[in-house]
């Protein structure tokens, strides 16, 4: 949709001119990768010192492929960008100019303009679905979407947190051509549309890249998922930064929602992942980068992002309102009015300070200061966001 000067994300398979593709895989401990097509053709990519195996290959612009590392069993590629049976199924070549944009002059809106409805897709009908309702949430005031994570995941019910795919658009709410309409017709309606994204860590089914990309993560460094996601190595947060491009410019969303970027170390790749967006973005064009870090780091917010979820308004909220004291809501129990005034008038309510869940929070709020943005989540009404104060 919006076009940008940079070179082929390094991962995946890309169109590489009339009736070719480049196809290349990091799979830095593999002595060879071959690219198995639907019809039996297999075709060997070549090493580079980097880790990568790539060429470029004469094939349809729909077709089929899986990779075989070492002559082992084909399986996806991991930046698949569609996914037409499913996680464990063959990748498809897909074209990245093929839709038709209608709302080609759409530049977003400025972030104080926001009020955001976020949805989730499955339970919505579909892209179809979504875009169906388009009309009447506009009518309602709201002013942007944020769709609950897409990457592709196993089977047709899932919140998407569990997503292994990140490139692929989850293949049971319709084609990625129907999202693109989704998003462009809601630009015609004057809607945002935001993207929940999940860079740390894969889900526990359809994700192939230990068997044969075991550098992808810091077995020393475990997490609530697993191994974390080793962001120390360029690859690997190629990766990740091709795939926020693709979503921002390839499919024209406004902005991305990133999960839990506590559980993104170093977290200095978070400056990385600012600093490449912001410099792939036309002039004029409004994109949101917000943050959800339970350790309420403020100091994002001073280094370039648009803004934070505000967890600690909503589990004060809660405890008011229903008296329930367990798990999320332990560390609000006490005084939770007081708690509430805090955030409302500081950003959070727990600043450099250790929560009675045992969590480290690093940083006070300091010039955050709270934004009218609004999000309807699952059940519950939360405030959104928290963002750094100018002037």
């Amino acid at each position: 949709m919006n076009e940008r000067n940079d070179t082929t994300p390094a991962w995946g398979a890309w169109p590489a001119g009339e009736g070719q593709v480049r196809f290349a895989l990091w799979a830095p401990d593999a002595k060879s990768v071959e690219v198995v097509f639907d019809d039996g053709a297999r075709v060997a990519l070549q090493a580079a010192q980097d880790g990568f195996f790539s060429a470029v290959i004469a094939c349809a612009a729909d077709a089929r492929y899986r990779y075989s590392v070492d002559g082992g069993e084909p399986v996806p590629d991991p930046a698949s960008r569609w996914q037409p049976e499913g996680v464990h199924g063959p990748s498809a070549v897909q074209r990245s100019d093929g839709y038709a944009w209608q709302n080609t002059q759409w530049q977003g809106r400025p972030w104080d303009e926001a009020v955001i409805y976020e949805l989730h897709v499955g339970t919505c009908g579909g892209y179809a679905g979504v875009q169906a309702q388009l009309p009447q949430l506009a009518a309602m005031g709201i002013t942007a979407i944020e769709l609950m994570p897409l990457s592709a995941f196993p089977g047709a019910h899932n919140w998407g947190y569990d997503g292994v795919l990140p490139y692929a658009p989850v293949e049971a709410y319709g084609t990625p051509d129907q999202l693109k309409a989704l998003i462009d017709a809601a630009h015609g309606h004057g809607l945002m549309v935001l993207l929940d994204v999940v860079y740390n860590h894969f889900g526990p089914d359809g994700n192939y890249l230990h068997s044969y990309a075991a550098p992808f993560f810091n077995e020393d460094k475990p997490t609530p998922w697993g191994a974390a996601i080793d962001f120390r190595k360029p690859q690997v947060q190629r990766y990740f930064l091709d795939n926020a491009l693709m979503w921002l410019h390839e499919y024209g969303f406004d902005g991305l929602r990133l999960d839990a970027v506590h559980a993104i170390t170093p977290n200095a790749f978070l400056d990385t992942l600012r600093q490449t967006v912001q410099a792939s973005l036309p002039a004029g064009r409004h994109v949101h980068l917000v943050l959800e870090n339970e350790a309420n780091q403020a100091s994002q917010l001073q280094r370039g992002y648009t803004a934070q979820w505000d967890d600690d308004f909503h589990n004060a909220l809660h405890v008011l309102l229903t008296g329930e004291e367990e798990g999320y809501y332990a560390a609000f129990a006490d005084k939770p009015t007081e708690h509430l005034a805090r955030v409302l008038g500081e950003g959070f309510a727990y600043q450099a300070s250790r929560t009675r869940a045992g969590m480290c929070v690093a940083s006070p709020a300091g010039r955050c200061r709270r934004t009218s943005s609004w999000s309807l989540r699952r059940t519950t009404t939360r405030s959104a966001t928290v963002r750094a104060a100018s002037g």
